[in-house]
Order: C-alpha cells, then structure tokens, then sequence
C-alpha cells in the first residue's frame, strides 16, 4: 500500500516526467529490489493503481444506481428524469473523485502510462467503456419515458457525449497542473448535454 500512495502521491506533481523504479525508491528510502519483492514490475504497481480506481468509481456507482433506483420505486414508478439524475450523479462523483484524487487522474486520462505497458492504456479504455455503458443504461428509461422516436440512439449519443466530456475535464484537468477543476461550471455544462 505504501509504494501504490507513493506512486500516486509522485503522480500528483504537476509537470512531473515519467515515473522511474529508482525515483519510487528513493522516495520511500528502499532499494529497488525492495519495490520488487512487492511488486514484479513497475507495470503491476500501475495496475494496482488501476485496480483501486475501478473497485472504488464501481462501487460508488453501484451506490448511486441503488438509491436512484429506490427513490424511483418510493414514488411509484421511475420517472423519465430518474435516469438523467442518476447520469448526472454519476458524471459528478467522477469529477469529484478525480479532484480528490489527482494522481489516479494522471493515470485515468493516461498521462502517467504513456511510457508504460500498452495493455495498461487499454485498460483504462475499457474503463471509459464500462462508464460510458453505465450512462447509457441510465439514459435509457429516461429516452423512453421521453417519448424519443429514437430512444437506442439518443441514449446512444448523449452517453457518448457525456464520455467525451468527463475525459476532456479530466485531461483539462491534468495539463493545467491540477488547477482548472473538473467541477467547474459542472451543473450548467450538464444541462446543456442534458
């Protein structure tokens, strides 16, 4: 755990180069060898950064899916707003978790991986993936319920758009040294999309 935060923590440095083994070690004052009796590459350390960033923005969507879910059965029937709401909680929950977390946001926009293991790059694509097919399906009822002559596609869109809008925070985010927030202006730029 310790060498995962002091990765994290080193990515977290902005304009900070790639990452080296000696680097990781030095800040942790252990040898080399030391980071590999834990890990046996440097690429298995990124995905253990990879692992804590889907466990937790999976998890707390699950949550967000279940109260949602709730709510909308509390009052009967889901409503067409109750999937926007649930993309917008989500779309939110991402922003703030990449600015409490802005290490793991290097990582997610991949920044930090350009150097690294491809496979690792595609993981965080099949990442976006996964939130982009989470936005979908919340979309879906709302596409519906909406009265969209075309619902698969307009759910198909908006989802797409909202992707294209959290990674283009997220990057904005990482290449201004973690000082334009990917909050900002959230709610307003949300309606639009919406």
């Amino acid at each position: 755990m310790q060498i995962l935060q002091a990765l994290a923590s080193m990515l977290e440095q902005p304009g900070s180069e790639r990452i080296t083994t000696a680097a990781l070690a030095a800040r942790l004052d252990v040898s080399e060898a030391a980071l590999y009796r834990h890990f046996a590459s440097k690429a298995q350390m990124f995905e253990g950064l990879i692992e804590f960033i889907e466990q937790s923005v999976f998890s707390l969507i699950n949550q967000i899916a279940d109260r949602e879910s709730s709510a909308g059965q509390a009052a009967g029937s889901p409503d067409a707003d109750t999937g926007r709401r649930q993309a917008i909680k989500v779309v939110t929950m991402l922003m703030q978790f990449a600015e409490k977390n802005p290490g793991m946001t290097r990582v997610m926009v991949g920044d930090a991986l350009v150097f690294e293991n491809e496979r690792l790059q595609q993981r965080m694509n099949q990442f976006f993936d996964k939130i982009e097919a989470t936005l979908k399906q919340s979309l879906r009822s709302s596409a519906e319920s909406g009265g969209s002559a075309t619902p698969s596609v307009d759910t198909q869109v908006r989802a797409s758009v909202l992707t294209a809008f959290l990674v283009g925070r997220l990057q904005r985010f990482a290449r201004s040294g973690f000082r334009r927030l990917p909050s900002e202006h959230l709610e307003a730029s949300l309606a639009l999309i919406l």
